[in-house]
């Protein structure tokens, strides 16, 4: 590990420990992916444990040799406690778990082999705290971003007459693919399977899924019921692009809209909306302005072309604009009109004003921003306007 990286991970590690603390507990297991690559800089199947002061102890089974002298190989985690006592460590009697994370079955084991502490539930602190960037992770997320214009800039030239969807989707994939994609898309939360991003076009965008994503579309298979469906492609009809920014850890969310041949006024009139609605949101935010502030902004914006029912859906209307980016693709603050999150400086969100019209498709842009003191660093720098493929 360099020592920027372990600078990095050590300031987070005692984030996390000030809340052990302030919770008044004696230690904190930390088990996903996610939230132990942040910690530590690399993932592993085990569990971390860190008291409120000094090196976490890390209870690793797989993999094996791990170059880090912190790790301790175990089986299974029954062995945690007498390896405790081996090292004259305490066995904690309130410990911090990610409840929100683990299955049930999961949660029971790991307390009973702990020999039955009290539990209880971090996920929501931890995203939280990961919510505000350090400059190293904002500039993570600077790089997703310039990659992801250079793939979304190859989409026209991906495009050929006839194509379906989902085999624009193949081309786009491929290009994310060379361009360094990670070929996951990240999301916290349950009924949040996703590939590698979504594909809706024409009435596909109409498609209610039980996924929640902003839009859905029928998908491929019941199996898997969101996105791309094999429509094919035709003139007057529009195609929105939301596919992953996730070229680095930290990852940045871009969508872009597409007209097939020409564009329908009503498509280029609500297209604009969605445009003017960023820019106002941008001109208004800064640290300190309540998330539901914004989404409230954006409705009444809405209301006033009188274009509600096509606002984030119609069958199935989702009832946010925006979200917090990083190493999930939705991490806080989410702006609906219910929030009582406010924008820190160091967050990272992304604002996605939607529309769906019937008979011809979506509409509206997906820009990604750094919230500084005094406003909103743009970090999509992608044509805005309606692109014509033709």
């Amino acid at each position: 590990m360099n020592n920027l990286l372990k600078k990095e991970t050590d300031t987070r590690l005692r984030k996390l420990q000030q809340t052990i603390s302030d919770a008044n507990a004696d230690a904190c297991i930390i088990t996903s992916s996610v939230n132990q690559f942040w910690l530590c800089g690399y993932i592993f199947d085990g569990y971390m444990l860190l008291f409120p002061e000094g090196d976490p102890v890390l209870f690793v089974k797989r993999p094996a040799g791990i170059t880090d002298e912190r790790v301790i190989q175990i089986r299974k985690p029954e062995q945690i406690p007498d390896m405790l006592r081996d090292a004259d460590l305490p066995l904690p009697k309130r410990v911090l778990i990610e409840s929100d994370l683990l299955s049930y079955s999961s949660v029971m084991r790991l307390q009973a082999a702990l020999e039955m502490p009290e539990v209880i539930n971090v996920s929501g602190e931890i995203r939280r705290l990961r919510s505000v960037k350090s400059e190293y992770e904002l500039n993570q997320i600077r790089e997703s971003a310039r990659i992801h214009t250079k793939v979304y800039e190859l989409i026209p030239s991906l495009y050929r007459r006839g194509m379906t969807d989902l085999e624009l989707q193949i081309e786009i994939e491929r290009e994310m693919r060379l361009h360094g994609s990670v070929g996951i898309f990240r999301s916290f939360g349950e009924n949040m399977d996703i590939f590698m991003g979504s594909m809706l076009a024409g009435d596909n965008a109409q498609a209610v899924s039980p996924f929640d994503y902003a839009l859905g579309g029928a998908g491929t298979s019941p199996l898997l019921p969101l996105g791309a469906n094999g429509t094919k492609m035709l003139p007057g009809m529009t195609l929105m692009v939301d596919m992953a920014g996730n070229y680095r850890p930290w990852m940045d969310d871009m969508s872009r809209t597409f007209a097939i041949g020409e564009a329908p006024d009503i498509a280029l009139k609500t297209h604009q909306l969605s445009i003017d609605i960023v820019r106002a949101i941008e001109q208004s935010s800064r640290v300190g302005t309540p998330c539901a502030n914004l989404y409230l902004m954006a409705e009444e914006m809405v209301k006033e072309k009188g274009m509600q029912r096509y606002f984030m859906g119609t069958r199935q209307q989702a009832k946010f604009i925006g979200h917090g980016v990083g190493l999930e693709i939705n991490e806080p603050p989410v702006l609906t009109p219910r929030s009582r999150e406010i924008l820190e400086s160091g967050m990272a969100i992304a604002l996605e004003p939607k529309f769906v019209l019937p008979g011809i498709g979506p509409v509206g842009i997906e820009n990604s921003y750094i919230v500084h003191e005094n406003g909103l660093e743009k970090i999509t720098l992608c044509e805005e306007t309606l692109i014509v493929l033709s």
